[in-house]
């Protein structure tokens, strides 16, 4: 043995610390998983033991591409159910027309919701509920 190589059996001879991290696949299956359903990177890492530097270093790539992925499995079943031949569900087809069809919801003709809620305020103050006309005063004689 050298002079400058460090001993096994002495172990001031070894590195201090932690010993390296090694990320199995099945972590990074379950980071990109949890950060598709939007858990925090903070919970991912306590999940898996380690610290939050620790799951930007070796999973960055899984917390950056999880959420496409979950939003790209959810859109391709939406899109599924609302074209389905034999069964298609109008309520996935209709969500599908309004948040990427540009469809939005009609007004009725007399306006806005604001416009109706005054409409059944004057109505109200009209009828029953309405400012009384004053007694007739008659003068005798």
């Amino acid at each position: 043995m050298k002079a400058n190589e460090p001993s096994v059996k002495n172990p001031a001879a070894r590195k201090p610390g932690r010993p390296s991290y090694a990320p199995t696949e099945k972590d990074r299956e379950q980071a990109k998983m949890l950060s598709g359903m939007g858990v925090t990177g903070e919970q991912i890492a306590a999940l898996l033991g380690i610290s939050e530097p620790t799951l930007h270093k070796y999973f960055q790539k899984e917390l950056d591409t999880g959420y496409i992925q979950a939003n790209a499995q959810v859109a391709q079943s939406l899109f599924r159910q609302a074209t389905d031949k034999t069964k298609p569900n109008v309520i996935a087809a209709i969500f599908w027309m309004k948040t990427r069809g540009g469809w939005r919801e009609s007004l009725p003709a007399e306006g806005g919701k604001k416009d109706q809620l005054q409409a059944e305020a004057e109505s109200i103050a009209s009828g029953k509920f309405g400012a009384r006309q004053p007694p007739k005063l008659v003068a005798s004689r």
